[in-house]
């Protein structure tokens, strides 16, 4: 009986090793990315929608949101600023807001709101959403807070707002095509919850919405870096 060279078991081996370790790095490779989030075939367009930073960056970043939800309110306060330091102050990200109305009518009238500042004095929108969020309630989240009144006062305090227009454009619903827009997109991406993030076309979801390490790195990997 012919032995084996003991050169070709020793090179078959290796063979066996290498292919074990490449279907390891494709199967780690994969998990990582399914782990980031669901993929779509495309990333939401922000057309007509506020955009903070460069607008011609790389990589956009969505988030929909609703004015009249405290996670929306702390996840803005808690990651949108690192994001501005990270990446957005860089023009290596763009951010943008979609409207969601999960809360009924609040949510309607508050985001009615935001985009008629947003048509009206577009360098306005930002300090307008802050103080929408800002003057979220810290308890009682279910109570009415967005009313006429406070939405006044809320404009009253930003000196690029005509307040009185605001005011006008808002009771005759002039830009309720804007929140149209705004639910076909919630509907096409088939947001549940708020808040909820997209990278380009990745969907950051649920408990790792607040993962600011997940969020990053889909940014990163969305930069090639």
């Amino acid at each position: 009986m012919k032995k084996k060279s003991p050169f070709k078991i020793i090179v078959a081996i290796t063979l066996v090793i290498v292919a074990l370790v490449v279907v390891l790095v494709v199967l780690v490779n994969q998990n990582n990315s399914e782990s980031l989030g669901r993929e779509f075939d495309e990333a939401p367009s922000t057309e007509g929608q506020p955009i903070l930073g460069d607008p011609d960056a790389p990589v956009t970043v969505v988030e929909f949101g609703d004015f009249k939800c405290p996670g929306c309110k702390t996840w803005g306060d808690r990651y949108l600023p690192q994001l501005m330091k990270d990446y957005i102050d860089d023009g290596k990200v763009k951010f943008a807001f979609v409207n969601v109305l999960f809360h009924g009518e609040e949510s309607r009238l508050a985001s009615l709101a935001a985009e008629t500042v947003q048509e009206q004095s577009p360098e306005a929108y930002w300090d307008f959403h802050q103080a929408l969020f800002d003057a979220q309630p810290a308890g009682n989240h279910e109570g009415a807070w967005v009313t006429m009144d406070k939405l006044e006062e809320i404009a009253n305090g930003i000196n690029a707002i005509d307040t009185e227009a605001f005011m006008e454009a808002i009771e005759n619903n002039a830009l309720m095509d804007e929140l149209v827009i705004d639910s076909d997109l919630v509907s096409k991406f088939e947001i549940e919850s708020t808040p909820t993030i997209m990278i380009n076309n990745v969907m950051i979801e649920g408990d790792d919405t607040f993962d600011y390490d997940v969020i990053k790195q889909a940014i990163d990997e969305a930069l090639g870096e």
